[in-house]
């Protein structure tokens, strides 16, 4: 079993974060009473049954688990407001969305504003502390290194510590630059104090700013016409993940490069020595590269995006491996897939990375279950497996790498599963 030894400020945290009901119920007042001298202070109030999965940890109040809102004038879009239960205690803050399907993302519960009163109903001192916390924790997990300089810094509704959550805001770090993926409106509104913090940080000289179009619609903004404060020039930068070298395209997919496949690229590089590695929908080469520098015999990656494979081939002489050994193809991945089965082409490894497999609305529809895409993948693949006369046994499964945190009462950010299958 490996051992980390974390700040012995997240342990503790964590761990009492676990507290009883009874210690909770003894401080339940703290933040009505600091509540008390703010004026104009509303109370988004629960339905009765809907306030345990949110004290449980759930970051996001949705506009149908609200019974009430009391206040006058009501909030408006970025107001702290109080979530309170059903006879109006409060069981957290955080901050409100007039138009949103989450009308609260909730910053901070009860227990956690007892335990630090400098944040309670101060989000700009909440964001100070929270960073601090992230860069800490990410320090403790050797994060940047020599050899990786590619990892992510805040994970949204999960990270740091079991309450602590900024829902609706990414930041990747790549090098010297720190790659903000926005999608709440509460991130637009403090964007100055978010950079501020991040131009804190050791060696970052660049901020790209990528705001989620489509989804701050959802919340209320029309941000089409925004540009980066200080980079919107910058387009590429250079990093290094495990040993191999990457140039990222800062106008690529999500925020640019996929740091949560980190571990699970790194399991390919010690896996393919000698083998014959097909890697489809391979993006700018991740998994290939890895198996390259494990000592594939050789290895081909699908995409259907010229850009990525012009990244993918662009590593490939980055990292000098011998392009003999390694090549890429801009094919769709069906059309391939069929194409090398009915010429019965077969390699030892093959490695699938696709795109998500459901929309974004029928995942949130799914949140009160936890996201079943996994098992539903292994169906398919069981039911393919099955109709070629073979068989599948799970040799590993994982998740997203260790600065991508997960929360067990959040399962919908347990977002990503990587299956190792062996096929008899």
């Amino acid at each position: 079993m490996l051992a980390i030894q974390l700040p012995a400020r997240l342990v503790v945290r964590s761990i009492t974060s676990f507290s009883s009901t009874s210690t909770t119920a003894a401080t339940a007042t703290t933040l009505q009473e600091i509540a008390a001298t703010r004026k104009g202070l509303a109370k988004v109030v629960l339905k009765k049954g809907k306030t345990q999965i949110f004290r449980d940890g759930s970051p996001m109040v949705y506009s149908g688990a609200v019974d009430r809102i009391i206040g006058r004038p009501p909030p408006k879009t970025g107001d702290i407001v109080l979530v309170a239960d059903g006879l109006e205690k409060p069981i957290g803050w955080g901050l409100y969305n007039s138009v949103s399907m989450f009308c609260v993302r909730l910053m901070q519960l009860e227990e956690e504003a007892t335990r630090d009163l400098n944040c309670a109903l101060d989000m700009e001192k909440l964001l100070e502390t929270r960073f601090d916390a992230a860069i800490e924790l990410r320090r403790s997990l050797g994060l940047p290194s020599v050899d990786t300089t590619a990892y992510r810094l805040i994970n949204s509704e999960v990270d740091i510590y079991f309450i602590c959550r900024l829902s609706g805001l990414i930041i990747d770090v790549f090098g010297d630059v720190a790659v903000v993926a926005s999608s709440a409106a509460w991130v637009e509104q403090y964007k100055s104090e978010i950079e501020l913090h991040i131009r804190t940080m050791k060696n970052i000289k660049h901020i790209k700013w990528r705001p989620s179009i489509d989804i701050l619609k959802e919340e209320g903004l029309d941000i089409t016409d925004q540009t980066d404060s200080d980079s919107s020039m910058l387009s590429e930068v250079k990093v290094i993940e495990n040993g191999i070298c990457y140039n990222v395209s800062l106008a690529g997919q999500k925020t640019g490069f996929y740091a949560d496949q980190r571990e699970n690229r790194r399991l390919i590089s010690l896996i393919s020595k000698g083998q014959k590695v097909l890697d489809v929908f391979c993006y700018s080469g991740g998994f290939a590269l890895n198996a390259a520098k494990g000592g594939a015999e050789y290895v081909i990656g699908i995409d259907s995006s010229s850009p990525a494979l012009e990244l993918a081939e662009e590593n490939v002489r980055l990292n000098k491996f011998n392009p003999e050994k390694i090549s890429f193809m801009r094919k769709d991945a069906t059309e391939f897939m069929k194409e090398a089965a009915s010429r019965q082409k077969v390699w030892d490894i093959v490695i699938l990375d696709p795109p998500k497999l459901a929309p974004r609305r029928k995942v949130l529809q799914n949140a009160s279950g936890a996201i079943t895409q996994s098992g539903t993948f292994l169906r398919i693949l069981q039911g393919a497996a099955s109709l070629a006369g073979r068989k599948i046994t799970i040799l590993r499964q994982a998740g997203a790498a260790c600065d991508h945190p997960i929360d067990p009462s959040y399962p919908e950010g347990a977002y990503l599963t990587n299956y190792l299958l062996r096929v008899l």
